[in-house]
């Protein structure tokens, strides 16, 4: 079956930090640009950073910068969402998209997503 699947989701301090995962069945990564996005209770779902396949990062949303980064490991099929500094807005379900080819190609698979939340 070909999906993607995240992990790494929780709760969190204000402050603190976690790490998603995004981690392809069925297909490889190398080929495909890969997307974070986000949709918090009430509003509508914004990106928050796409790597590419050459490993260039497009940031779609001002708000994460200089706290959340993107990488992938091509060798385990996964990119990963670095968040730290974490704030309660950034409470929300994330989910990853594979494009191809670049970051503002239409989504061919997408997963589920998993919750973030941020609360003291």
């Amino acid at each position: 079956q070909l999906q993607l699947v995240e992990s790494g989701g929780g709760l969190v301090q204000p402050g603190g930090s976690l790490r998603l995962s995004c981690t392809a069945s069925g297909f490889t990564l190398d080929y495909y640009s890969i997307g974070w996005f986000r949709q918090a209770p009430g509003k509508e779902r914004e990106g928050v950073l796409c790597i590419s396949t050459s490993g260039g990062i497009i940031n779609y949303v001002d708000s994460v910068k200089g706290r959340f980064t993107i990488s992938r490991d091509n060798a385990k099929n996964t990119v990963y969402l670095q968040m730290d500094s974490l704030k309660p807005e950034d409470t929300a379900i994330y989910s990853c998209q594979a494009r191809i080819p670049s970051c503002y190609s239409a989504a061919t698979y997408w997963g589920q997503g998993t919750q973030v939340t941020v609360s003291s």
